[in-house]
């Protein structure tokens, strides 16, 4: 295979086998490496003759569409586009009709050859010519199309999707104006309270939302609250879901929806003594246990939708607000229930029937015709799945409301992951979008010296330009909802993603690259047409520019506070942090304060044999004891430590001292955006996750120590409350 034509084909589908790696040297992916990839991006052959003529095809395919799919523009007075038609029609008098997203249209004539000629080529002994065409035009911002036609005829000769966005998301005018606010991020499911069924629901989401405002915090920041596998209850990661535009039913706090008020039979049932006992066993618990939750939780919901059709005035009134629902959410809506409900049925005949990729051949895909003729066969069943998205929705939304009504700058703040599984709904539904023996993670870094897989399927870059972006903008649109910030997990999949190939280690991946400008215009047309604020987890290995273009684009940064080190190994000063980010701590997939200062992961990972050798263990050892010293001397030259508190980090325990005053001193930073976590104010040590693990510890299973209750009425958690507000307010 000649590099030529391979470098040829790589442009085609954006691999770059070039990079920077996380140690600052240049890297470069074998071509056997990315002949690999490009086989498993479902091409037959990787011969020289094979990748030449599908790239021809490609190619012509390009010429032989006189308008691209889409085309995605910043506001301006002037818009610039490709034009490619037969040479024989150059100088034909075009017409073109702008249909306005609310139903306007405004027409205008074109002559191809009044405008700069870019390319020629010749298909088939048919030449064709490609012009720059550059229509002065007065659009707002919105989703318009662009038919272009021949004079006198009713068919156009092509369409093209026309969208036109602001230059940068939305930022709230108290940030715009130097307000600091502060919030504690929170994993939902880890939620104690002396309500819930064991675990966090949207009730234990309003509470705290309530106490935070009372304590001068502004926001709740969530783990990702996606659509999940009632049936498969112990795939419980956020970030492996079946959706990320559907909800995670779990969540839904059962006696608060309008249905349990009018069951009385379910009532009766709740209030037992032994369904008390039960749900004191699942609140009592130090983890999750899913199964049980998801046992009771969809039982009851069940029970819920009987409620829905049993015929009396208020159920046909809530019956004829679920219609609609279902009506407004459409296609998309029936796609997940239909998967929750197969699942069931699938699972009720073979236990083994995990999901789509061992479920009958006929069964693996939505639109095939006996899955359409399964879902009108038990449209009840697949109407009781839309039911607890429905119910979801409407307690998420009630969420939302209060903390707007408490007025709260931002309220509640959403995550985003990164993916979905394999074997997940999106991909059931969609399986042309998707690279489906392909995963996404990342190449080998200080942390992950064998880099990671994350088991989740990528959409390729060129199916979204072909979908005009549908997928990207339906996902933006449902996690912008009932929030008031949405955090990107590894924002840096707006521009590229690094590609696994089914079956190999991380490190023979290799990087392919998005339209980073036409993704971040929509993330800041729906930002702001939501009024959402973005963060950017952009931790990781970086490339040059894109951190300017992601601030230019609004887009806030993520700064974590174990992670701001300067070249020497000390801890940067919360005053240099970036203004238009937010700070924190530590993140889902770090040890809490506590385990972080005793070495706690450290330990964990030895045990959970995650470290090739001892030296590896010793070392990393090593660096935490420094870096624990650097921490103190920080703390202590920026007077956050009480003068008399131990300065030598070798015998220095954590205390309530320390923990609190590292949290104080980030409380003092520049950054607009301060998130803190709730188990770091109850001091615990235990790991939400540990990246690289899966059965060997409960990743998203461990709650936190105490309940709601408890922990706001501590009053030293109080005092640390009223001084993150003072520190934010005084530091303004």
């Amino acid at each position: 295979m000649t590099s030529s034509v391979l470098e040829t084909f790589m442009g085609l589908k954006s691999i770059e086998p070039n990079f920077i790696d996380a140690w600052g040297h240049s890297s470069q992916v074998s071509n056997e490496n990315i002949r690999n990839l490009i086989a498993k991006m479902g091409i037959e052959s990787v011969d020289d003759d094979s990748l030449m003529t599908l790239y021809k095809k490609e190619e012509n395919k390009y010429w032989l569409s006189p308008l691209p799919p889409v085309s995605i523009f910043q506001k301006d007075t002037a818009y610039t586009f490709d034009l490619c038609l037969p040479i024989d029609s150059a100088t034909d008098t075009l017409i073109y009709v702008i249909t306005l997203e609310d139903g306007s249209t405004q027409e205008g004539a074109l002559c191809a050859t009044d405008f700069p000629l870019i390319g020629t080529n010749e298909i088939s002994d048919l030449e064709f010519q490609c012009y720059q065409i550059d229509l002065t035009l007065n659009l707002p911002f919105g989703y318009h199309s662009l038919s272009l036609y021949d004079q006198g005829i009713e068919e156009p000769l092509a369409i093209m999707s026309l969208i036109i966005t602001p230059s940068r998301c939305f930022i709230p005018d108290e940030l715009e104006n130097g307000k600091k606010v502060w919030g504690s991020s929170v994993q939902l499911y880890g939620v104690k309270s002396k309500t819930n069924w064991g675990i966090g629901d949207f009730s234990d989401l309003k509470y705290l939302l309530t106490k935070t405002h009372e304590k001068g915090g502004d926001f709740i920041g969530l783990n990702p609250i996606h659509a999940l596998y009632p049936s498969q209850p112990d795939n419980a990661s956020p970030y492996s879901p079946s959706s990320r535009i559907w909800l995670n039913i779990l969540y839904t706090d059962i006696t608060a929806v309008d249905e349990f008020s009018r069951n009385s039979i379910l009532q009766g049932k709740v209030n037992s003594t032994e369904f008390q006992h039960t749900l004191s066993t699942l609140r009592d618990s130090e983890w999750v246990e899913y199964k049980s939750v998801t046992d009771l939780k969809v039982s009851a919901l069940r029970a819920l939708f009987s409620t829905l059709n049993d015929g009396s005035g208020k159920s046909n009134e809530r019956r004829e607000a679920f219609n609609q629902f279902i009506e407004d959410k459409g296609e998309l809506l029936i796609q997940q229930a239909a998967y929750d409900a197969l699942q069931v049925h699938f699972q009720s005949i073979d236990s083994e029937a995990w999901g789509w990729p061992v479920w009958p051949k006929d069964f693996q895909s939505y639109q095939s015709p006996n899955v359409q003729t399964w879902i009108e066969d038990n449209r009840q069943e697949v109407d009781f799945w839309c039911y607890t998205q429905w119910v979801a929705e409407l307690q998420i939304s009630e969420a939302d409301r209060l903390a707007k009504s408490l007025g709260m700058t931002l309220g509640i703040y959403r995550d985003l992951a990164v993916g979905v599984a394999t074997g997940s709904a999106a991909v059931w539904a969609n399986h042309s979008i998707y690279c489906e023996q392909i995963s996404i993670g990342a190449p080998p870094d200080v942390l992950g010296p064998l880099g990671q897989s994350w088991g989740l399927p990528p959409i390729a870059p060129d199916q979204l330009q072909k979908t005009a972006y549908k997928p990207l903008i339906e996902l933006l649109r449902a996690n912008m909802k009932h929030c008031g910030a949405l955090r990107i997990d590894h924002v840096m999949a707006f521009l590229r993603l690094w590609w696994v190939p089914e079956g190999e280690h991380a490190d023979k991946g290799a990087y392919i690259y998005y339209q980073v400008e036409d993704m971040l215009n929509l993330l800041a047309l729906e930002s702001m047409r939501n009024e959402c604020l973005i963060i950017g987890e952009d931790l990781g290995t970086i490339p040059e520019g894109i951190d300017v273009l992601l601030k230019d684009a609004g887009v806030f940064s993520y700064k974590v506070f174990f992670f701001e080190q300067a070249h020497d190994g000390g801890f940067i000063a919360p005053l240099d942090y970036e203004k238009q980010a937010m700070a924190t701590i530590c993140t889902h997939d770090m040890p809490t304060i506590k385990g972080f200062w005793q070495s706690e992961d450290l330990y964990l990972g030895r045990e959970l044999g995650l470290y090739p050798d001892p030296d590896t263990f010793k070392n990393l050892l090593d660096s935490r004891t420094y870096a624990k010293q650097q921490i103190l001397d920080s703390l202590h030259g920026l007077g956050s430590l009480p003068s008399d508190f131990p300065r030598d980090a070798r015998e220095t325990q954590m205390t309530q001292t320390l923990n609190f005053a590292l949290q104080t001193h980030l409380a003092k930073g520049s950054s607009l955006l301060l998130s803190l976590q709730l188990e770091d104010f109850l001091e615990m040590d235990k790991p939400v996750n540990v990246p690289g693990t899966s059965d060997e510890y409960r990743n998203w299973q461990r709650k936190l120590s105490q309940d709601l209750d408890d922990l706001f009425a501590n009053d030293a958690i109080s005092t640390l409350l009223t001084d993150l507000t003072t520190s934010r307010r005084d530091n303004t």
